[in-house]
């Protein structure tokens, strides 16, 4: 539990495993491939360890993958999907934008809800309706913007955070007006995904190592 704990908040390289967790190298690397087996833990493109599938909703953010690309696509810019953990967000899927100047938020990112649009999103609580989209400018990251909506179950409960974000001099101070529908017609399409798995009574299929 100590190397999930040290990956809950960014992803490690097995030296920085090492430092955090105070394991011998050895121990570290057996422990975290054994947690990577069991889907605890996983890798990203770098390498690194992350949180794996089994604790960042794969379903979810499988769900999500299509309604993620045809944003990104239709406004040019990173999108990513969050739900929320205890007083925090994480991030569970993320789509890079093809620009070269562009935001990356990886996979397994655990980030404060008190800052950012998707922090908006996810903190006003269970059952809370509030607004139905949510912008930032620099709250979290100097020069970035970005726009988030609630995703929400059948009983209208808020279960994640969809959000499109990048640098002010493409998304401009006013990220909203540029981007508030393109992020709302994303997470409805979640949603009626969500719905539709939901409806046809079929569990979510159980994650097995490659």
């Amino acid at each position: 539990m100590s190397l999930v704990d040290a990956v809950e908040t960014q992803p490690m390289t097995l030296a920085a495993l090492v430092e955090a967790t105070g394991l011998s190298r050895a121990t570290a690397h057996r422990l975290a491939v054994a947690l990577e087996v069991h889907g605890l833990l996983a890798r990203d493109g770098a390498g690194r360890f992350t949180l794996g599938p089994r604790l960042t909703g794969l379903d979810l953010a499988g769900l999500a993958q299509p309604a993620l690309e045809a944003l990104r696509d239709a406004t040019g810019e990173s999108a990513q999907l969050y739900v929320r953990r205890g007083d925090r967000r994480l991030c569970v899927a993320s789509l890079e934008s093809p620009h070269g100047l562009r935001t990356i938020v990886p996979v397994g990112m655990s980030l404060p809800l008190g800052v950012g649009s998707a922090g908006k999103v996810l903190g006003a609580g269970p059952g809370a309706m509030g607004a139905r989209w949510a912008e930032s400018v620099e709250e979290r990251e100097r020069g970035v913007a970005s726009v988030s909506a609630p995703v929400r179950d059948a009983a209208g409960e808020v279960v994640a955070a969809v959000s499109v974000s990048g640098p002010i001099e493409r998304t401009t101070r006013a990220p909203g007006r540029r981007y508030a529908e393109a992020v709302l017609e994303a997470a409805a399409a979640i949603a009626a995904a969500l719905q539709r798995q939901t409806s046809s009574g079929s569990e979510p299929s159980a994650w097995t190592p490659s």
